[in-house]
């Protein structure tokens, strides 16, 4: 059995999705880590370079959000919550409940 160029070309198409999402979770948690460990450096700094370190951190958290936010945007095609298949499932849902009121109406 033999596997078509177009077939091919779907999974490494699929393959290369699954490359992004991995790649996207794996920023997302080393963010997440770095963000703890900043948020910890606010409540133990003190000393005269305090509004610096501050202004720093809050800048590389700024800039830093903003890449996380727009690699999750890249990756998921600004589909991160409401999917096509959710979209389709909750309208035939409704239809589907729209019908069964119909349907069992008395008259």
């Amino acid at each position: 059995m033999e596997i078509s160029n177009e077939e091919k070309d779907i999974y490494i198409e699929a393959k290369r999705k699954v490359r992004r999402i991995k790649v996207f979770y794996l920023h997302l948690v080393l963010y997440l880590i770095v963000v703890a460990l900043i948020c910890y450096n606010f409540y133990i700094m003190e000393g005269p370079y305090t509004k610096i370190i501050t202004g720093l951190n809050i800048t590389v958290l700024v800039f830093w959000t903003i890449a996380i936010i727009l690699n999750a945007v890249r990756v998921f095609k600004g589909r991160l919550f409401f999917k096509k298949s959710w979209e389709d499932r909750k309208i035939e849902e409704i239809v589907n409940k729209d019908k069964e009121v119909e349907t069992t109406f008395w008259e």
